[in-house]
């Protein structure tokens, strides 16, 4: 039984290995460009939009609160909310920036 296996393995491994590489090379290509790419792109974004942060910027925050950057630190932003009220967050805590 084994050995009509690997006899049957033996007669057309050459080319069907090369299918089989090919297959897996594409599966890897296409989880590239439709997964590890778009995030890498995403995550660069941010990190731009996080070192270009400044004072005046309306931004939003990732629980959703709008307000305008009114101080900017190394690792935290000073927001202002209405009515001159403040709010301390970490830079990692800004979802966009809003045109106004």
């Amino acid at each position: 039984m084994k050995l009509s296996l690997l006899a049957q393995a033996a007669a057309g491994g050459d080319q069907a290995m090369i299918y089989q590489v090919v297959m897996w090379v594409g599966i890897i290509g296409v989880f590239y460009f439709f997964m590890i790419r778009p995030q890498q792109k995403k995550a660069k974004e941010q990190k731009t939009l996080l070192g270009n942060l400044k004072k005046g910027d309306s931004v939003v925050t990732i629980g959703g609160i709008h307000a305008k950057v009114y101080a900017v630190e190394e690792t935290i932003v000073i927001l202002e909310l209405d009515k001159g009220v403040k709010l301390t967050v970490e830079k990692s805590a800004i979802s966009r920036t809003v045109a106004e």
